[in-house]
């Protein structure tokens, strides 16, 4: 594990009678790719602006690199940051736009040259030192910005939703761009964004907040695999949330039929939620179910079948690359590794955003 580089601690914050953060505490290392994610309104944006020196927290502290720069205004922290709008000077063609914050500091002009034709050639913008910005695509503007921001030798690049008004494609091009960056300049990334895809392809850790809260964080896979309640099954991927019943250590009963699990230590007869994803559903001959259904809807994704089968009074969404047609009668089979079982939602904010009864 690498160095602690920023510690919230008991991080709170209101705006009038809503609080927006409440007691939050994070942890990120040094080279990093961060995301905080999660439905607009749940403080995510907050969290960014409070790290950046945008915004203060009513209680708790900012540390960085050990020291204590909660009251530390915007310029005196080493960081930069990126918004979705990149506020480049319209007036400035794309070389004067990356060396302003280095004239500021009144560097000598040599080197400010040489910094700015580096960091052109990081972004891939190598010849377009003239070019004014409205003749730039969406794309080529991230990357001045981009460049602008590292140009100034950052130890953390925060992001909020930066990539939000590209279009599909493109934005999957920068999501790579902006990995590469991070391997090749060491620098700590902190990203914002309510794009659940976005977060599991670039990101070393998630933070999946709502209301104010951190559900859950961890790696990709951990957050996806084993997510730790209804909310972020939910709100990462697609997701079966099914109420059950822990029958015993190893066995839940999901819709009145016993599957085996790995789950240990949930009681005896133990109402709980379970998660499988849609991946996970095998669809078999009726008779070799653990449950059966019917195929009530068939959509072709591409690289996969997504169908919907009406089984046990359930609506079951699988994917799959064989597809069953509508109105066939399937049996459902799930592996015992696949199962998910958690502990029913303490609170409104574990809930899922639709919890199927």
């Amino acid at each position: 594990m690498s160095k602690e580089l920023i510690r919230l601690s008991h991080i709170t914050k209101s705006y009038g009678s809503t609080t927006v953060l409440d007691d939050l505490s994070l942890t990120i290392h040094e080279n990093e790719f961060v995301t905080l994610l999660g439905p607009s309104g749940c403080g995510k944006t907050t969290t960014l602006r409070i790290i950046g020196g945008f915004e203060r927290p009513d209680a708790g502290q900012v540390i960085f690199d050990g020291k204590d720069i909660t009251g530390l205004a915007p310029d005196k922290r080493q960081l930069n940051t990126i918004f979705q709008k990149y506020a480049l000077f319209t007036h400035m063609n794309v070389a004067e736009n990356i060396a302003f914050g280095l004239r500021i500091k009144h560097k000598p002009e040599s080197y400010v040259r040489q910094k700015v034709a580096d960091a052109l050639s990081l972004v891939n913008l190598a010849g377009f030192e003239r070019r004014m910005p409205e003749s730039l695509s969406g794309g080529q503007q991230q990357r001045v910005a981009i460049a602008r921001a590292i140009v100034n030798e950052p130890k953390v690049l925060l992001l909020d939703e930066s990539l939000g008004a590209l279009d599909l494609k493109l934005r999957q091009t920068m999501q790579y761009e902006l990995i590469r960056l991070k391997e090749e300049l060491g620098i700590t990334f902190v990203y914002v964004t309510h794009d659940q895809e976005e977060a599991l392809t670039m990101s070393d850790h998630i933070v999946v907040m709502n209301q104010g809260y951190i559900q859950q964080e961890g790696t990709p896979e951990k957050i996806y695999n084993e997510p730790e309640n209804a909310f972020v099954a939910d709100f990462i991927g697609d997701s079966n949330i099914i109420r059950a019943t822990m029958v015993r250590d190893r066995l839940v009963n999901i819709l009145g039929a016993d599957f085996a699990c790995v789950d240990e230590g949930f009681g005896e007869h133990t109402p709980v939620d379970v998660v499988i994803r849609p991946e996970d559903v095998e669809l078999v001959a009726p008779e070799a179910g653990t449950i059966s259904g019917t195929v009530t809807s068939l959509i072709f994704k591409g690289q996969h079948y997504e169908m919907d089968v009406q089984a046990a009074g359930f609506s079951w969404l699988v994917h799959s690359t064989r597809m069953k047609e509508v109105g066939s009668e399937v049996g459902i089979l799930v592996d015992p590794f696949n199962i998910q079982v958690m502990n029913r939602p303490a609170s409104e904010d574990e809930e899922a955003i639709e919890l199927d009864a």
